[in-house]
């Protein structure tokens, strides 16, 4: 077999175009699957999102940037391996990275090439497989969202189903059994090519420290295929909940499953054990995993009040992270001036609004504007220094002349000023806006979406 060397960066596209050349596609005619992965259109589309996406080099330390000219050169081999079915990936990087709840997350780096061919590969099995998949699925899919997942949630809660059997998979990218895996994808394909090469995915080695790691189970999140390979191995265990009759969201491994007594949800949490470990060989995360009161659990980082109307809100994790990586920033920039400081907070704020954009409870945002704000008010008195400095940037905002200079000798430290009437009258809210600062309650107000 043909090793063809190309390479790679970290991200990947999750949501598909789908290519005119995958529409229509069935099984039987998945044998010329293989041609329609190299047919340029498809590959250009791929080399496009490969691209957009950046991200860092694989083990070959080819980037991105250095990419086109690379496929130039070597391409038509790398194609004629890919219809012969002899082409054989690169490794894996390893880079581990610390999860917000505590632990460590392993990606998976590609070379670009072999992000190429995963994203030209996905682009034509996503249209294969997605009218297979659940309508109670909701990750990494085309016109679906974390979102529209919690709204289905919250739905289901209001219709009397007040329990939850929360579910989350132990290590599951990392357990993974790849025979499993792999009848599932013959169900829909039949091109032995196409077959060979993602079980050579699979497969590739990771590298960590230099030392590739052989690997028989598992599929490394990195790469544009493990979130369509995750949902492919996944539709079983939808289709038995639907078989049962049970009202659920699922959004990758994550899986709630709404019931209407504890009794019930604790007897289905241990047939959904038994299920995912004979079936499925996965296996549960006892720590993670519980039947509760639907009020007092997080689904995708958002919550739901104890009322009878079970109103979104952002779950208590979600604020406490917000704030730790607002801290950071703001720690990190101490010496930058305030527009320049928020010109840094901007994207975070407006990132984070953007994805809890459907809460329906407005105190815990009005509170984070008033917190930052008083951080930013904090910053400036900081950076007054002394006695003076601050008495002119009072006076300079609006202050009689008499309430600055008292204000400025009254002996309290930064936080304790930044609270008091002087700075919050020097530096009142409309200030702030001027200046740029995103107000998540202001946005929230023109993004807020309606079940």
């Amino acid at each position: 077999m043909t090793t063809l060397q190309g390479r790679n960066s970290g991200g990947a596209a999750y949501g598909v175009e789908a290519c005119t050349a995958a529409a229509g596609q069935t099984k039987a005619g998945a044998p010329s699957l293989m041609e329609a992965v190299v047919d340029r259109a498809n590959l250009w589309l791929a080399y496009r999102r490969v691209v957009g996406n950046r991200g860092s080099a694989g083990v070959d330390g080819l980037a991105v940037e250095g990419f086109a000219e690379w496929l130039k050169a070597h391409w038509p081999r790398v194609k004629a391996a890919l219809l012969d079915g002899d082409y054989l990936p690169r490794a894996i990087r390893a880079v581990d990275i610390p999860k917000p709840a505590g632990g460590i997350r392993t990606l998976g780096i590609p070379t670009v090439l072999d992000r190429l061919i995963q994203q030209a590969l996905l682009q034509q099995l996503q249209p294969l497989f997605e009218p297979t998949f659940s309508e109670s699925s909701f990750g990494f899919r085309p016109r679906r969202s974390a979102q529209q997942a919690v709204l289905a949630a919250q739905r289901y809660v209001q219709a009397g189903r007040g329990w939850v059997v929360d579910i989350d998979l132990e290590k599951f990218f990392d357990r993974v059994n790849h025979d499993i895996l792999m009848s599932r994808i013959a169900r829909q394909v039949n091109d032995t090519r196409v077959l060979k090469l993602i079980r050579r995915y699979l497969e590739a080695g990771l590298m960590r420290d230099g030392l590739v790691a052989q690997r028989r189970e598992g599929t490394p999140q990195g790469g544009p295929l493990s979130p369509l390979l995750s949902n492919i191995l996944l539709t079983d265990w939808d289709r038995e909940l639907e078989r049962r009759g049970h009202a659920f969201c699922r959004y990758a491994d994550d899986c709630n499953i709404y019931v209407r007594s504890k009794a019930a949800g604790e007897q289905l949490l241990g047939q959904m054990r038994a299920f995912l470990a004979e079936r499925l060989k996965l296996h549960i995360n006892e720590a993670k995993s519980a039947c509760d009161r639907a009020s007092a659990r997080r689904f995708l980082g958002y919550g739901l009040t104890r009322q009878s109307l079970a109103r979104l809100r952002i779950a208590p994790q979600s604020l406490q992270r917000l704030t730790g990586r607002i801290k950071a920033l703001l720690r990190q920039g101490r010496g930058r001036s305030l527009s320049r400081t928020i010109e840094t907070l901007n994207p975070l704020l407006r990132g984070w609004i953007g994805y809890f954009h459907c809460v329906q409870t407005k105190r815990e945002l009005q509170e984070l504007d008033g917190w930052l704000r008083r951080r930013l008010r904090c910053l400036l008195w900081r950076q007054a220094k002394h006695r003076q400095g601050r008495t002119r940037m009072l006076r300079r905002q609006g202050l009689a002349e008499d309430r600055a200079w008292r204000s400025a000798r009254n002996g309290y430290g930064p936080w304790w000023n930044s609270g008091t009437p002087h700075m919050n009258t020097a530096f009142p809210k409309r200030f702030f806006d001027a200046v740029g600062l995103i107000s998540l309650l202001d946005s929230h107000r023109r993004l807020q979406c309606h079940p």
